[in-house]
C-alpha cells in the first residue's frame, strides 16, 4: 500500500469521526471529498478498499468507523416533542421537533423524550419556562415523582405525583396553583432531568 493511500485513509477516518461527533450522523462520500480535498472517486474507492480489509463498514451511504461505533453506543437518541404545561392544562400537537443525542453515562438506557416546559407551576422544583425536561416513558409512578400526565380531552401537564391514603393528586410546586385531582388521566412518563439554558 502506497504512502498516498495510507494518508488518504487516515484523513478520511479522521474526517468521518469528527463529522459524526459534530453532527451525530455519518457524512456522505461527497461530504468527505469536500471536507478532505480528496477527489470523490478516490474517496469512494478508498472507502470500498477499507471495507474489504475490515477497517470500516461502508454500505454505499453510511460510513462506520470503530470510533463512530463507540460514540453511537455511548449515546441515546432522544426526540424533542413539543411543550408541556407547567401551569394550566394545555393541548399540544405531538411532533418531533429535533433529535438530540444524550450520554448514556448521564441518563442511563431506556425510552426517553424531551419537552419544553411552559409556565411557572414547577419553579419550586427548579423547572422554569423554556427548560427542556427529560422524561422516561412509563405508565406508573411513585408518590413524589414529577410526572408528565395527559388528561383526556383537556391536555397535558407536568406536576408532582402524590398519593396519600386513598387520595391521588397532582401537586404544583408553586403556591399560586392548586392541586389537581387525578381523574381520567394517563401517566406518560417520569421526569428524570432538566436541561437549562444559562442566562
Amino acid at each position: 500500500m502506497g504512502r498516498r493511500n495510507t494518508e488518504n485513509m487516515t484523513r478520511i477516518i479522521s474526517f468521518v469521526n469528527d463529522f459524526y461527533r459534530d453532527n451525530h450522523r455519518s457524512p456522505s462520500a461527497r461530504q468527505v471529498s469536500a471536507g478532505t480535498g480528496i477527489p470523490f472517486t478516490t474517496v469512494r474507492r478508498t472507502l470500498h478498499a477499507m471495507t474489504e480489509s475490515g477497517e470500516i463498514d461502508y454500505d454505499g451511504e453510511t460510513i462506520v468507523t470503530e470510533q463512530v461505533t463507540k460514540l453511537s453506543d455511548e449515546t441515546v437518541q432522544v426526540g424533542i416533542i413539543g411543550s408541556i404545561a407547567c401551569g394550566e392544562l394545555s393541548l399540544e400537537e405531538e411532533a418531533v421537533e429535533q433529535i438530540v443525542p444524550l450520554p448514556v453515562a448521564l441518563i442511563g438506557r431506556g425510552d426517553f423524550f424531551l419537552l419544553h416546559a411552559k409556565g411557572d407551576s414547577m419553579e419550586g422544583a427548579g423547572i422554569d419556562e423554556g427548560d427542556l425536561v427529560l422524561i422516561r416513558k412509563q405508565e406508573e409512578a411513585h408518590s413524589g415523582d414529577i410526572v408528565a400526565v395527559y388528561f383526556e380531552g383537556k391536555g397535558n401537564t407536568l406536576k408532582r405525583y402524590k398519593q396519600e391514603g386513598n387520595r391521588t393528586y397532582l401537586h404544583p410546586e408553586n403556591p399560586k396553583y392548586g392541586d389537581i385531582s387525578m381523574k381520567g388521566y394517563k401517566i406518560q412518563g417520569v421526569a428524570v432531568s432538566v436541561i437549562k439554558e444559562l442566562q
